[in-house]
């Protein structure tokens, strides 16, 4: 090739986004040799067609993939690489929540106080709420709150709380055992989701409180398992109780098959549904002028109202309802609806609509946030606190 197609090591590196020492490492390691090496003063030159084996190899390190692995997946064609990727990832990631949980043991024991039982629930039913209401969480920099799950204890119910400021979800559970005392804390979301899969397959589970975990005490696990650790959040809740007693009334419900509705908002072509609600039933309405409207069997009471929600908020509150049908309580078009099942009541998602014009929402964006004072975002005074 003439020298003057060849790239030198500085340059090659700004193109790759690999430093100049790296790549002398990964030359000495044989993963990325240069082109052509100048026999009296050693300098490397390297090919344009190497750049993406850098950049691939670069992101490849990033993702913490030993050397060994790195030089199979650029050996692999594009299936075989896909599921070596996977399978790494799915080992840091096991690693991590394995340490999470260690970290959240060693920091209750750090306190020096005994843990403390707090509530016994059958570990299906538990499992089920947490799944359902985690639905309302978001990981936000810089507001860990809004990914964590509210855990309230008293005597006669547990209640399982989470928002991510658009849509608010608590259930309410019957403990097995009354509990004997009260009890609340804001539980980390992530390590939660985790323990759901061990949680379920145990009949019955105790939970035990420490000032910087719960545990999850599964009954007739092995004598070599662990029981889970869920780290506490230092962070103040929403106050949504607040808000929850703020709501007015309906003013107008509807009661809709939770499957057929589930199948309309999945073949809705558009990022925003918008209801169109009479005493007729309600209609879903088409992203554009040329299409017509979508019946559902439906049966509203109250006055006509059209209301329009992100699919994003919507589509969740619907799926976790209870039961086969699931009722909504609509207030004004810009304040927030109740969704919940028509026959059971210990499931509830507040969502909140959006105003037509409105662009879509970026669940990531630093929109109006709920401060911990109760107090709403403007936009329309929203259920995340």
């Amino acid at each position: 090739m003439p020298p003057s197609e060849l790239m030198p090591i500085g340059v090659f590196a700004r193109r790759s986004g690999l430093t100049p020492s790296a790549l002398r490492f990964y030359a000495d390691s044989g993963l990325l040799r240069p082109a052509e090496t100048d026999p009296v003063s050693g300098y490397r030159y390297y090919r344009p067609d190497q750049v993406a084996r850098a950049v691939a190899l670069r992101r490849l390190r990033e993702l913490a993939m030993p050397l060994t692995a790195v030089e199979a997946v650029l050996a692999a064609g594009p299936e075989e690489a896909s599921r070596l990727i996977d399978e790494h990832l799915a080992k840091i990631l096991g690693e991590a929540m394995a340490a999470r949980h260690k970290a959240a043991l060693l920091k209750s024991t750090l306190a020096d106080v005994p843990s403390r039982p707090i509530a016994a629930l059958k570990g299906p039913v538990l499992a089920d709420a947490v799944e359902q209401v985690l639905t309302a969480t978001v990981r936000e920099p810089g507001l860990p709150v809004l990914g964590g799950l509210r855990l309230e204890v008293t005597p006669e119910a547990v209640t399982l709380t989470a928002t991510d400021r658009y849509r608010l979800s608590t259930r309410t559970l019957v403990p097995t055992e009354p509990a004997t005392t009260v009890w609340a804390g804001t539980v980390d979301g992530d390590e939660l989701r985790a323990a759901a899969a061990e949680i379920r397959r145990s009949p019955l589970v105790r939970i035990d409180a420490t000032p910087h975990a719960i545990r999850l005490r599964r009954a007739g696990r092995r004598e070599d398992q662990e029981d889970p650790h869920c780290g506490l959040l230092s962070e103040e809740f929403p106050d949504y109780r607040l808000m929850l007693a703020s709501l007015g009334e309906a003013t107008t419900r509807a009661t809709v098959s939770k499957d057929l509705f589930l199948r309309a908002l999945e073949d809705h072509p558009g990022e925003r549904i918008t209801l169109r609600l009479t005493d007729q039933g309600m209609n879903i309405l088409p992203p554009g002028d040329a299409d017509p409207d979508m019946p559902l069997p439906a049966t509203v009471t109250g006055r006509t109202l059209s209301v329009s929600f992100e699919l994003t908020t919507l589509h969740p509150a619907v799926s976790t309802a209870l039961g086969p049908d699931v009722m909504l309580d609509l207030r004004l078009p810009d304040q927030p609806a109740t969704i919940r099942s028509a026959d059971r009541g210990d499931l509830t998602t507040v969502a909140m609509p959006v105003k037509q014009e409105d662009p879509p929402r970026d669940r990531h964006s630093h929109n109006p946030r709920p401060d911990h004072g109760g107090h709403r975002p403007r936009r329309h005074g929203g259920p995340g606190g």
